[in-house]
């Protein structure tokens, strides 16, 4: 539950840093692939197991979309293991389509609950809990 609860304080890490773009586009997606990876916690402490449970891919996935506006505008992070680290190795248009939910992630919350998260009112796990995000993998 650590390790899942470390990947979606990133949700919360990359609402933060990725203000300058529209939220959940292209441009956010790779401004959040940027901040995934200038984060120690996120870098080193999900390389020790969470980033290995990957099927022997190499890779992890996550979709994120804004509930309000659909499905039709996910976004794609994809962490690799790489030197040692969990890297984010791309961000940006879905590359991904079909999800393995024994190893990857689909988030999705309305805009204004990603905002309130990302402005550090409440955490991904409080979110999930009350049901303002949506979470399966």
């Amino acid at each position: 539950m650590r390790m899942i609860s470390l990947a979606l304080a990133a949700v919360g890490l990359v609402s933060l840093s990725a203000q300058a773009a529209p939220l959940m586009s292209t441009d956010w997606a790779a401004q959040a692939c940027q901040s995934w990876n200038g984060n120690p916690v996120l870098t080193d402490e999900l390389a020790e197991k969470w980033i290995k449970n990957d099927k022997g891919r190499g890779y992890k996935v996550m979709h994120m979309y804004r509930t309000d506006c659909g499905e039709g505008g996910k976004v794609e992070m994809t962490i690799s293991y790489k030197n040692g680290k969990a890297m984010c190795t791309y961000a940006g248009k879905v590359q991904h389509t079909e999800l393995d939910l024994a190893v990857d992630y689909l988030m999705h919350a309305e805009t204004k609950r990603w905002k309130e998260m990302g402005a550090g009112e409440y955490g991904p796990m409080r979110a999930m809990t009350f049901g303002r995000l949506k979470f399966e993998g």
